[in-house]
């Protein structure tokens, strides 16, 4: 039987069609012939008499009309309305056919025959389609398992996907799970609707191989309950996304994809104000160093839907540079200017802003990352603090309207070189904006951004992938976590409401215990984890101990009272300690110079002690 179907399945289109056409017409002169025998109630009777034959005509007829009206362009896996709308008019069509045969010779068709021939004709196309896909079906997935899958969510969305997967190769939807107590127990497109709380029983007995959450309107909040809910299952968790995503409203199977934790941890986002996210970029010239970053890339595209009069993206790494461009130039038609750059060459930052004449500067070029910056401590020094200093010289020297520095909560008592170096960045900053008046100069300090080079998010992806284990550096570490598109709107907000020297907050929401991220995530995946007390578990999670200059816990602010909130609800306003910039310009002169020679990395940390509250060196810093 699989040497025809194969074959047959694997042919050209033309030739499926063709076998089709054959077919139809060897059955249409045995169908006129039972109308008549039924009719008639004779076996023997012959088929339209009186014209030579008779059968063959209305057999010609049928498939003539059935190829005219596209019926046998359907692929036969495929039933849908429009196929029914069609299959409709070719028989109406061959009934009208009929009578006109009969009008127009000598052929004997009683009235009810040609009623009788459109019913029989409609129903044999139906089942014999029907027949072949389940045929076709049956010997394909005989050696494929089909994965069953629960929906979560009987709406229209879950019904569209529901559909296309009893459609597909590799799915089964088996029932639907919602929380309409109305609904359970209801049969909605064939399969049984069950509430949440009857169906984590069944989700245990019956054999279901992932859930589907086919609810794209639903918040953050409301999705992470779902998912704590059915965490206990251990089954894969995928979703459809949401609804901004599905922009023609159209369902497809390539929608599903795998839950994204940066959507459970993030919070339902609070509409911007758009008055703060076009003060300084609204046809304005906007220069981003680091733009090709994480956290510099979604500035560039939260900058480029302002409509800016042009946008400057600065950036050492040439292929960042290239990436971030080509997607800017395929969001917008706005004038894109890419520059290849360091931020520690002050003279080519001087030429930039004075040749294109920029307005808005938003600084996020820096390393982050600790344990590097860490063992290249002189390195990290010169990028983050002198590097911040040599933009703001330049900005304020030609003039810039605005300069907002990209900070962070590890400038908050840190323990390691990187986040002393950003906040002797910061106090260069606030020391800069009390000694002029050109430009408006502001500090904006958040925690991790979900999604990053730096997260811990796609290594654990990574970890997960290869069965583990996942590597988390202590049980109790903390973090605070943000998605990259509501840290970039807020970070242009916040700049838009500086005043000189402020050092803007960002309400990042409740802390995050990193060992409960890995066993959501190895949960979202359909595993379980592996530790002393369950040894069937698939992922283990081994501790590896602190890395150097790494704290346990993450503060934002330095002075607890010294605090006041803005017009923004999640955007706060901190005074803090800072300096004279005659106090602290020798010492960022003195780091320009600096080489990595261990007295200089000496001088360098016994300076960000006295600077910075809090710092103390740590014991792992190499000279390099």
């Amino acid at each position: 039987m699989k040497s025809i179907i194969l074959p047959l399945s694997t042919a050209p289109r033309i030739v499926k069609q063709s076998f089709l056409v054959l077919m139809d017409f060897l059955i249409f002169p045995i169908l006129i012939w039972l109308c008549y025998a039924i009719r008639l109630v004779n076996l023997g009777v012959e088929a339209v008499p009186n014209i030579p034959f008779g059968p063959l005509w209305v057999a010609a007829i049928a498939s003539l009309i059935l190829v005219a009206c596209g019926v046998y362009k359907f692929i036969v896996r495929t039933f849908n309305e429009a196929l029914i709308a069609k299959l409709a008019l070719a028989t109406s069509l061959t009934v009208f056919a009929l009578y006109l045969l009969a009008y127009l010779t000598p052929a004997f068709i009683p009235m009810s025959i040609p009623l009788m021939f459109g019913f029989m004709m409609f129903a044999w196309i139906w089942f014999s389609r029907g027949v072949i896909r389940f045929v076709v079906r049956s010997h394909f997935q005989s050696d494929v398992l089909r994965k069953r899958v629960a929906i979560y969510g009987a709406g229209f969305a879950g019904q569209q996907i529901a559909a296309l997967l009893n459609k597909s190769d590799e799915h089964l939807p088996v029932f639907f799970i919602d929380d309409n107590s109305s609904l359970s127990g209801q049969m909605v497109g064939r399969l049984k609707v069950y509430h949440p709380r009857h169906a984590l029983k069944i989700l245990k007995k019956d054999t279901v191989d992932e859930i589907l959450i086919a609810l794209p309107s639903v918040g953050r909040e409301r999705k992470s309950e779902i998912i704590k809910f059915l965490e206990p299952t251990h089954l894969k968790i995928t979703e459809l996304p949401s609804l901004t995503r599905l922009v023609d409203g159209e369902v497809r199977i390539s929608d599903i994809q795998e839950v994204d934790i940066i959507d459970l941890l993030g919070r339902d986002p609070v509409p911007p104000v758009s008055e703060l996210l076009a003060k300084n970029i609204h046809h304005k010239v906007v220069m981003v160093t680091g733009a090709g970053g994480s956290i510099g890339s979604e500035l560039c595209r939260q900058i480029i839907k302002n409509q800016p009069k042009m946008l400057i993206i600065y950036e050492m790494t040439e292929f960042a540079l290239y990436q971030i461009e080509k997607e800017l130039r395929l969001l917008s038609n706005e004038d894109i200017v890419p520059i290849l750059g360091t931020v520690l060459d002050q003279r080519k930052l001087e030429r930039v802003i004075q040749q294109y004449q920029v307005q808005t500067v938003y600084h996020a070029a820096a390393y982050k990352h600790v344990p590097l910056v860490e063992c290249n401590p002189i390195a990290g020094l010169k990028n983050n603090a002198v590097g911040t200093a040599f933009s703001l010289n330049a900005a304020v020297k030609q003039g810039v309207e605005t300069f907002v520095l990209i900070s962070t909560d590890k400038a908050v008592r840190p323990t390691n070189v990187m986040g002393a170096s950003k906040r002797l960045a910061e106090l260069y900053c606030q020391a800069m904006a009390e000694a002029q008046n050109t430009t408006q100069i502001s500090i904006v300090r958040f925690g991790n951004v979900l999604g990053s080079s730096g997260s811990v998010v796609p290594l654990f992806r990574q970890q997960i992938a290869k069965g583990g284990p996942i590597t988390v550096t202590h049980p109790e570490v903390t973090r605070y976590f943000m998605t990259i598109p509501e840290a970039s709107q807020l970070v242009i907000q916040a700049g838009a409401m500086g005043k000189g020297g402020d050092v803007f907050l960002l309400d990042m929401g409740q802390p995050v215990r990193i060992q409960d991220l890995a066993r959501q995530m190895i949960s979202l995946s359909g595993l379980k984890v592996k530790d002393a007390n369950t040894q069937d578990g698939d992922i283990e999670i081994q501790y590896t101990g602190l890395r150097p200059g790494e704290k346990l816990y993450e503060e934002l602010l330095i002075d607890q009272e010294n605090t006041e909130t803005t017009e923004h609800s999640r955007i706060l306003r901190s005074y803090e300690k800072h300096y004279l910039l005659e106090d602290i310009l020798k010492t960022f002169e003195r780091i320009e110079s600096l080489t990595a020679v261990e007295d200089d990395v000496n001088w360098a940390l016994t300076q960000l002690e006295h600077y910075v509250d809090g710092y103390h060196r740590g014991n792992q810093i190499q000279v390099n």
